[in-house]
């Protein structure tokens, strides 16, 4: 249980005119709360005011370091879903990636966006082509950070994986989690608890054990964060990315670039997760991380963020690459 809430934890082209987003809601709150069809709360900020909109969920995670993207021609829009950082949370038997993607679209609606960019980070990865999917005419450009499998029972090659989280993480400092979950700390001393795990997990996000400073103190002040919710939601997610179906068929409307970067060394959402995706998805490339893990971002800011920097101002990385067979 301790390693599902650790997956979890780290679980997140331009058309051809700009779409004006300087409408009266961006100009009137940089932060705030929007609310959703079910009467949840979503937190979010607002940072930038130009004229193409960028919208991040897993903004707690993300705004510390993605901030650096906005630019005169950006607006950047940071959110928590429902259920994370700042944002309501909800029974996990309620929580739906499908409510997410009308979540995204609700706050699409509030800033009276014609069209942005998502950029999704991990299981998020997934849930904006889902948006994608079922908006096409609102999504001028993807990006996806360390996606999660195209199906969740997906096996990859061991080139393609990295099966070393035990001994980066250590067997004993994980047992030793193990026996406080079975103690009933995470219950008991959620707070606490979390900040246990946090310490012995983050190395296990970066490639480079010598970065983990760069990921800073954890999101341990934050109910929702906890992991004592993770272990309550598990299950239901679990069971709901299995029954969900992404194939090259569905995919083949898609039309838009997607940039999709994936470090090598990603031990929560295996590297060939993001080959596939770039693979299959009819108009993406991929840039490789070498050596990163989960958030690639905190091992190699430079090639990352250049290569967003890049694909948002209209033009392919240098280092992205076209991917015609995924196994390599």
């Amino acid at each position: 249980m301790v390693r599902h809430s650790v997956y979890l934890l780290a679980l997140s082209v331009l058309g051809a005119s700009v779409q004006a987003v300087s409408t009266p809601a961006l100009q009137s709150a940089r932060n705030g709360y929007l609310t959703t069809h079910d009467g949840l709360k979503l937190a979010y900020r607002v940072v930038g005011s130009g004229p193409r909109a960028i919208v991040l969920p897993l903004g707690f995670i993300l705004e510390r370091d993605f901030a650096r993207l906005a630019s005169p021609e950006r607006t950047l829009i940071f959110y928590d879903q429902r259920n994370r950082g700042r944002s309501d949370a909800v029974a996990p038997e309620k929580l739906s990636i499908h409510d997410e993607v009308r979540d995204m679209d609700t706050l699409r609606a509030h800033f009276g966006l014609e069209k942005f960019t998502p950029v999704g980070y991990s299981y998020l990865g997934l849930m904006v082509v889902l948006y994608a999917l079922e908006h096409p005419n609102r999504v001028d450009a993807i990006v996806q950070l360390g996606p999660v499998p195209m199906r969740f029972d997906r096996q990859y090659p061991p080139h393609l994986r990295a099966d070393d989280r035990e001994e980066v993480l250590g067997k004993d400092r994980l047992a030793a989690l193990d026996r406080l979950v079975e103690s009933g700390m995470p219950g008991r001393q959620p707070r606490e608890f979390c900040e246990r795990q946090w310490e012995v997990t983050r190395v296990g996000l970066v490639g480079d054990p010598s970065h983990v400073a760069r990921l800073g103190s954890g999101f341990c002040e934050l109910p929702n964060e906890w992991p004592i919710a993770f272990m309550k939601m598990w299950p239901h997610r679990q069971q709901e990315m299995r029954a969900l179906i992404v194939t090259r068929e569905r995919l083949a409307p898609l039309t838009q670039r997607v940039l999709t970067i994936h470090g090598t060394r990603d031990r929560n959402a295996p590297y060939g997760a993001g080959r596939e995706w770039a693979a299959t998805l009819p108009n993406a490339r991929l840039v490789t991380v070498r050596g990163a893990a989960h958030q690639s971002w905190a091992d190699e800011p430079d090639l990352v963020f250049g290569a967003i920097d890049q694909f948002l101002s209209g033009a392919w990385p240098a280092t992205a690459e076209r991917i015609t067979n995924p196994d390599l």
